[in-house]
């Protein structure tokens, strides 16, 4: 009989799941503290491998940058154009891209909120009340 492996999940998968709970998540390096987006197998910061631990952050943040995409990169997005993509400076230190408000500008604190595009859970940040 033959044993067939589990497909295992992509590396990213804790970020796209929390996603989906509206839960913005980001990994932090257990050996020098490092908080980073992007889900990688060693800590940008140090190199430590195996030391990185998914955890949830607030959502609340500030804009380090923002622009407005007039033209959509492919038809999937041609629906929203135009619209703002924003970096956002998380209060636990990592930086992350989302869409936002158009009224959003560098600097503004903002809190990150979720909306569904073709089956999928994006972000948008809209400025803190």
């Amino acid at each position: 009989m033959q044993h067939i492996a589990p497909a295992s999940k992509p590396l990213s998968a804790p970020f796209t799941e929390g996603l989906e709970k509206e839960v913005l998540r980001y990994q932090r390096c257990t050996a020098c503290g490092h908080p980073q987006t992007l889900a990688r197998y060693a800590c940008q910061q140090c190199g430590a491998a195996e030391s990185l631990t998914w955890n949830d952050a607030s959502g609340n943040g500030t804009v380090r940058a923002a622009t407005v995409v007039s033209r959509a990169p492919s038809d999937d997005f041609r629906a929203l154009a135009p619209y703002v993509l924003v970096i956002v400076e998380l209060e636990e230190g990592p930086r992350l891209m989302g869409h936002a408000q158009a009224d959003v500008k560098i600097g503004t604190r903002v809190k990150a909120t979720f909306f569904k595009h073709l089956e999928r859970t994006l972000v948008r940040f809209v400025p803190l009340a």
